[in-house]
């Protein structure tokens, strides 16, 4: 999949145009920081505007955290910001800011886990994005192997694992006058996010469970059919068997 990545920097972007042109998927830019304020301006718009594209939709936040409460705060925030929305790409965690490298692999790996951590927890697949060299200089490989990496590096391919690589900063398209950044993604996220039931998505699968209760009162029937259907199962009543 292609798969690129807009905030309100790229100013008003016609998504459509850019379906057409063979894009299939884009993360949005959510916000920023530890303020729901930090809301990209355009965030709304672009989700809305993606969904009626028909493209794959994303989002990433952009982190200025300096230590893992910070970083469970900006994921609440995140949270927040993205409530009632559906995403059949991961959310990401965007950590590259200079003074976040200046406190070590160590610091920067902590940071990164209790920000994926609070989001998993909420039932988001999440991932993280950086450089190339910020991955290799400033997080584990433990952090790497535990989430989904989306890696920037222009011209050459990553040396670390991705499962999607940003290749360029200045894509065109018809119909825009912005460059966009472009990504390619080597994992099928929607079949799994969807069948996960994350991002918003409900699990689907479906369990099919019989009973035979014997020697019960019809009141007593009545109180479990109730309190199957209240936990949303179907109940069917094949034999009557009640016993007053």
């Amino acid at each position: 999949m292609k798969i690129i990545d807009i905030s309100h920097h790229n100013g008003a972007v016609d998504l459509k145009s850019i379906k057409e042109s063979g894009i299939d998927g884009v993360i949005i830019r959510a916000g920023y920081g530890r303020l729901i304020s930090q809301k990209d301006k355009m965030f709304e718009n672009n989700y809305r505007n993606a969904f009626q594209a028909g493209l794959h939709i994303g989002a990433y936040w952009y982190s200025y955290a300096k230590d893992p409460s910070e970083a469970q705060l900006e994921a609440s925030v995140f949270l927040d910001a993205i409530k009632g929305k559906k995403f059949d790409l991961p959310v990401y965690f965007d950590i590259e800011e200079p003074a976040q490298a200046k406190l070590g692999k160590t610091a920067c790996s902590e940071i990164a886990d209790a920000f994926c951590s609070e989001m998993e927890k909420a039932g988001y697949f999440c991932g993280i994005y950086s450089f190339d060299s910020f991955f290799t200089a400033d997080l584990s490989e433990d952090i790497s192997r535990k989430y989904s990496c989306w890696i920037a590096r222009i011209g050459t391919k990553p040396v670390n694992h991705w499962d999607m690589w940003q290749y360029s900063w200045t894509e065109k398209f018809p119909e825009n006058n912005c460059s966009f950044d472009i990504s390619e993604c080597c994992k099928d996220f929607p079949e799994i996010i969807k069948k996960s039931g994350l991002n918003g998505y409900k699990n689907t699968d479906t369990y099919s469970v019989k009973a035979e209760i014997n020697n019960i009162s019809l009141s007593e029937a009545d109180k479990i059919r109730s309190i199957c259907i209240e936990a949303g199962m179907n109940v069917t009543q094949e034999k009557e068997r009640i016993y007053e």
